[in-house]
């Protein structure tokens, strides 16, 4: 029987939890989820997950509930409050822009850089879809995305005398539960950096002295 877009995505989901649980390295990852979203019948699709712990067997991991109450925009938001929504583009034409912190990334989002520069840092964000599709176009400008650990990223751009770098850092596991970011466009005499970086953490609140010391208020 011919398998159907759900199927092949059943079997996407399986491995990506078999990756995150340390049971594939991402070299076999790769080349099953490869295989998954190419197979057109059942009979191809058995295999790759044969020598896998059916879904009850396998325990959810804990990120997993942390995950959740970030994705499906503010109402998903955590207890301190939920996060603005925010439009579902921006354009730096000789300037710049910047989204960060508490903000929702929508399922579609549009960023277009010319002649300028723009940040999209998703470590805080909430999402508003369990998959979400950044498209970028920079034209003599650049655009920086960076995203948390777990985050599943997928970079699709093109470079013409421009480039997509995805860097080392993207060789992070992807975590049960967590969205997936696409990221595609067109890069053209500019660039587009995406970047797995573990979020900020809150700065103390220590009081400077003299000599630059610092002391932490107890």
């Amino acid at each position: 029987m011919r398998a159907s877009d759900a199927d092949r995505e059943r079997v996407a989901e399986r491995l990506r939890d078999a990756v995150a649980e340390g049971r594939l390295d991402m070299e076999e990852f790769e080349e099953r989820l490869e295989a998954a979203y190419t197979s057109r019948t059942y009979a191809e699709l058995e295999p790759l997950t044969q020598d896998l712990p059916s879904p009850r067997a396998s325990a959810p991991a804990a990120s997993s509930a942390s995950w959740q109450s970030r994705i499906g925009g503010p109402a998903g938001a955590s207890s301190t409050g939920p996060s603005p929504t925010a439009s579902a583009s921006a354009v730096a034409i000789m300037s710049g822009f910047e989204r960060k912190g508490r903000w929702t990334v929508p399922a579609q989002f549009n960023a277009v850089a010319f002649w300028g520069g723009g940040e999209l840092d998703l470590r805080e964000a909430d999402f508003a879809a369990r998959e979400v599709v950044i498209t970028c176009v920079a034209i003599m400008g650049g655009i920086e995305i960076t995203v948390p650990p777990g985050v599943e990223v997928d970079v699709r751009g093109i470079g013409v005398m421009g480039g997509f770098d995805q860097g080392r850092s993207l060789e992070n596991r992807p975590e049960p539960g967590a969205p997936r970011v696409i990221v595609n466009g067109l890069a053209f005499w500019g660039g587009v950096a995406v970047k797995v970086k573990e979020p900020k953490r809150p700065k103390g609140n220590g009081k400077k002295l003299h000599g630059g010391e610092t002391r932490k208020e107890l």
